[in-house]
């Protein structure tokens, strides 16, 4: 199950709901429980083993932030033996493949939910929050469906006290339909319509394309993946809100950036700021010199690649970015950030190229579609005139969703978002997503992969 699917929207969603706001205060967190669990179980059906792994981690979890909140010796030990045991798993069900030949599935929502177990255990270790004693209210934390697959990656400190005392009200619920509503928007009618352009791509072949449609797809495929997963994270945030509860935001229109660095923290805030507190500052960050600084980002980034894939082109998409940020941190940044042109011509090429290295995992097609970005500019490459007949299938979406991905818009819906035309625009928003998802003319959530 999925927030874009028809049953989440017209049966669990509602239902949830109303047993949220009807039921008597101490029962809501139990039924927010069982229907993460149930969301969970619907959405690996046809593997329930893997709720069975879930359930068994969260408990190992919490067990060990007990023994680590308990220990006055070996804390440091106990820390890495718990640690181990979910980042084991993580590691065997991404990289099992690698050794055995053949794909393993990895479980719906594990790498999220393992780093969300991760820091749970650090920041216990460090004394930011004290272990729960409650192995219920852990639960609730760690399985809340809203987060559960996809993040966004909330800190236990930060959700934890939500519960049993959030506000409930029709206020509250209205804002949060809103925002969910935007969200899905963002998914249905501009990812999903977008990501065909790429789609198409793939299946006419890389080495057939000009090279103005293979730069084309590349802008389709960077919009399409902001608008999924940005739609994802706003619905998420959206169904906190209606559920009472505060779920941090994901992205701060990263596109809009003027560096590498500047999009990093504006693009998937939440996972950016995790290697932040749990890998980068423990290395000793900034702190300790200068090329000590850049060999902890490069430990950042090959970590970052290999959170996303096991195949070779998250690695160089991991070291492409990292040598981005390190010729920045070096001499770059200040000088992108004092030119109000150069930093955003910078950004227009570097963008496309990153996420070229990170859509496609096969080498030699990634060099092939390399070779039509620069060399596909030839009479005959041109003579076909593909770059204008999908320019005219795509032209305007891809317009739309440049214009979409900057600030300017944003800052005018948080002036309207509660007027009446902002309602029957919401309104026409939403069924045309259900009449999109009715069709079939949707795709799975692209970070279920991941």
């Amino acid at each position: 199950m999925a927030f874009s699917d028809l049953a989440f929207l017209f049966l669990f969603l509602p239902v949830v709901l109303a047993g949220i706001y009807l039921l008597p205060r101490r029962y809501q967190d139990g039924l927010l429980l069982a229907a993460s669990l149930i969301f969970y179980a619907l959405g690996v059906r046809q593997r329930p083993w893997a709720i069975a792994l879930f359930l068994g981690l969260c408990w190992l979890c919490w067990f060990g932030g007990r023994l680590l909140g308990a220990a006055t010796r070996y804390r440091r030990q106990l820390l890495w033996m718990a640690v181990a045991v979910p980042v084991g798993c993580l590691l065997g069900f991404k990289y099992a493949g690698i050794f055995t030949g053949t794909a393993v599935w990895l479980p719906l929502g594990m790498s999220f939910y393992t780093f969300s177990m991760v820091g749970y255990l650090f920041d216990v270790y460090r004394g930011k929050v004290d272990a729960e004693r409650s192995l219920g209210r852990f639960f609730t934390a760690q399985c809340m469906f809203p987060k559960l697959i996809s993040g966004p990656l909330t800190p236990y400190g930060q959700i934890a006290p939500q519960l049993g005392r959030r506000r409930l009200d029709l206020r509250q619920l209205d804002t949060g339909l809103r925002t969910f509503i935007l969200g899905l928007g963002m998914k249905v009618l501009l990812a999903d319509r977008i990501g065909g352009l790429w789609r198409q791509l793939g299946a006419i072949g890389y080495q057939s394309i000009s090279g103005p449609l293979a730069w084309m797809g590349l802008v389709a495929f960077s919009l399409q993946l902001y608008f999924d997963f940005h739609g994802y994270s706003t619905m998420a945030v959206g169904l906190g809100q209606m559920l009472g509860l505060s779920l941090p935001q994901n992205f701060a229109h990263p596109y809009a950036a003027k560096s590498m660095t500047d999009f990093w923290r504006r693009w998937h805030i939440t996972l950016s700021s995790w290697f932040r507190d749990y890998v980068y500052i423990p290395l000793g960050g900034s702190r300790r010199g200068r090329p000590r600084q850049i060999c902890n980002l490069l430990a950042v980034w090959v970590l970052t690649g290999m959170w996303h894939g096991s195949t070779v082109n998250f690695l160089l998409w991991g070291l492409f970015l990292f040598l981005l940020l390190a010729a920045e941190k070096l001499w770059l940044y200040e000088r992108l950030q004092h030119s109000r042109v150069w930093g955003h011509l910078y950004m227009a090429l570097c963008i496309p190229l990153s996420w070229m290295l990170f859509a496609i995992p096969d080498l030699g097609q990634l060099g092939v579609y390399a070779q039509r970005l620069w060399g596909g500019f030839s009479a005959a490459a041109l003579a076909g005139g593909d770059f204008v007949r999908y320019g005219g299938q795509y032209g305007l979406l891809l317009v739309l969703g440049l214009i979409l991905c900057m600030p300017g818009p944003a800052r005018l819906w948080r002036r309207v978002r509660h007027t009446p035309l902002a309602t029957g625009f919401l309104l026409v928003v939403f069924w045309a997503c259900c009449y999109c998802l009715s069709a079939g003319l949707n795709d799975p959530f692209m970070y279920f992969s991941f």
